[in-house]
C-alpha cells in the first residue's frame, strides 16, 4: 500500500504516531509492499521455472527475511554472515546462493560445510575449488559479461573492469580448470548492475548466458542476477517487470528447448522487493536560513542513510506533520560532521522545529549501510504487517557504543 498523501499513513497507521511511539530517527517498513512486489515478480515469470533468490544485503532484518521466506523466496548471500543469518531464520540450505567477491578459500569451505550453492567469480578460486573438492560439490560460476549497465558506476558491476566475475573472454580458460578438476557446474550466473531500466540489458546478458551455457552439459539453473530498476523521483521510470518477464521467459524457453532440457531461472532482487516499502523517519531539529538556502537540520544523517552521499541518490521527502498550507524551498541535511545533504532544493510544506520528515524508497540498502560514525546510534526498525505495528530492532544504546570496546588501563 502506498503512503497516502493526506493523512500519510500505512496500513491505516499514521507515520507520525509511529515517530511518537518509536521515537526518531525511525525506519518503517511496509510488509504489504513487499508482499506485492513478490507477487509481482512470480506473475510476470509465471510461464517458467522461477526461483526468486532476495539479495540479503539490501534489508537483512530476520523478520524481513521471515516475511520473504513465508512468501516462498530463497536467498542470496554475499558473506559467510549472511548465510549464517539465512539458516538461523529457517531458509534451507539449498534455497541459498552463495556469492562472495575476494574472500578467502577458508569462507568458501564453511560454505561449503553448510551446504549451500556456492557461486565463484574468479578463476583462481575455481582452481582452488577444484583441487581440494574435484566434482564433490556443485558450483555455479559466474560470469562477467562486459555489458555496462546500471544507474551509477559503483552498481555497475558487468563492465570489463568490474572486479565481479570471470571475464567471458576467459571461458576457454574456465573450461580447461574445469575439465582438469571434474568440477560440477550446475549452474550459471551473470549480474550487470543496478537500476537497469529495460528488458534490453536483459536480453543481452541473456544472450552471452544462453552461448556460454551450451558448453555445460549438466545445468540445473541460469542466474540472472537482479537490478531492476524502482521509481525514485516524482513521474520517474521504473523497470517495466511484466515486459522484461515476457520477453525473458520467451528467450529462456527458446534456450531450454535449444539445450535439451527445461532449467531453472532464477533473479536476485534485493531493491525490487524492499526499497518502495521503506520510509525512515526523522524529526527537525533546526531551521536554519542563510543567504542561499534554507537548511532543515534533522535528527539523521549518512550514518543512517548513505546512498545520496555516496551513489547520487534522491530520495523523495515530505513533511508528513503537515497536510496543508504554504510550500517553502528547503535543503534537507544531516547531524553529521561532514556535508551530508539528503535532499536539495526540495519543496515541502513549511517546516518548523519539531516537525516529522520521512524520507521514502528507504527499504534497502538503508539500515544495512548504517553506521555508528561520529559515535551516533543506530535507529530502530518497525514493521507493518496486517495493519499492526512491530518493534523489529530496538535503537541502539550508548551501551551498544562501549560493548566490544575493552579498556586496557591506559
Amino acid at each position: 500500500m502506498e503512503i497516502q498523501h493526506e493523512q500519510y499513513r500505512i496500513q491505516g497507521i499514521a507515520l507520525t504516531d509511529l515517530a511518537a511511539t518509536y521515537g526518531t530517527p525511525l525506519y518503517v517498513y511496509d510488509g504489504e509492499k513487499i508482499l506485492q512486489k513478490v507477487s509481482l515478480l512470480q506473475k510476470a515469470f509465471s510461464t517458467v521455472t522461477l526461483r526468486i533468490k532476495f539479495a540479503t544485503k539490501a534489508l537483512s532484518n530476520i523478520n524481513i527475511l521471515k516475511l520473504l521466506k513465508k512468501a516462498g523466496t530463497g536467498a542470496d548471500a554475499v558473506s559467510i554472515e549472511e548465510v549464517k543469518l539465512c539458516l538461523h531464520v529457517g531458509f534451507q540450505p539449498h534455497e541459498i546462493m552463495y556469492t562472495p567477491n575476494m574472500v578467502s578459500f577458508a569462507e568458501i569451505q564453511q560454505a561449503v560445510d553448510l551446504g549451500v550453492m556456492i557461486n565463484i567469480d574468479n578463476i583462481p578460486m575455481l582452481e582452488q575449488f577444484g583441487a581440494y573438492y574435484g566434482g564433490q560439490v556443485p558450483v555455479c560460476i559466474r560470469l562477467n559479461p562486459h555489458i555496462l549497465a546500471g544507474g551509477n558506476a559503483k552498481i555497475s558491476v558487468g563492465h570489463i573492469d568490474s572486479k565481479f566475475g570471470i571475464s567471458i573472454l576467459q571461458l576457454k580458460n574456465i573450461h580447461k580448470v574445469v575439465e582438469a578438476y571434474g568440477i560440477q557446474v550446475t549452474g550459471l550466473h551473470v549480474h550487470t548492475g543496478s537500476d537497469i531500466l529495460d528488458a534490453e540489458v536483459f536480453l543481452k546478458g541473456a544472450e552471452i548466458l544462453f552461448e556460454a551455457a551450451m558448453d555445460f552439459k549438466d545445468l540445473k539453473f541460469l542466474d540472472f542476477g537482479g537490478g531492476f530498476k524502482v521509481a525514485y523521483k516524482p513521474g520517474d521510470i521504473a523497470t517495466d517487470i511484466l515486459d522484461v518477464g515476457e520477453k525473458v521467459s520467451a528467450a529462456f524457453k527458446d534456450f531450454c528447448q535449444q539445450y535439451g532440457r527445461e532449467l531453472e531461472i532464477w533473479f536476485e532482487p534485493g531493491k525490487f522487493l524492499v526499497s518502495e516499502s521503506g520510509y525512515l523517519l526523522v524529526r527537525a531539529n533546526v531551521v536554519k536560513s542563510t543567504p542561499a538556502s534554507t537548511f532543515v537540520g534533522v535528527d539523521s544523517g549518512l550514518n543512517h542513510l548513505i546512498r545520496p552521499m555516496m551513489y547520487d541518490a534522491y530520495h523523495s521527502v515530505v513533511n508528513v506533520s503537515k497536510t496543508e498550507g504554504p510550500e517553502h524551498v528547503y535543503t534537507i541535511v544531516g547531524y553529521i560532521c561532514e556535508t551530508d545533504t539528503i535532499a536539495a532544493d526540495r519543496r515541502l510544506k513549511e517546516v518548523e522545529e519539531g516537525d516529522i520528515l520521512a524520507i521514502k524508497n528507504a527499504g534497502a540498502y538503508g539500515f544495512t549501510m548504517s553506521s555508528n560514525y561520529n559515535s551516533r546510534l543506530r535507529p530502530a526498525e518497525v514493521l507493518i504487517l496486517d495493519g499492526k505495528a512491530r518493534l523489529i530492532r530496538e535503537r541502539e544504546t550508548f551501551d551498544d557504543i562501549l560493548r566490544h570496546q575493552i579498556d586496557v588501563g591506559i
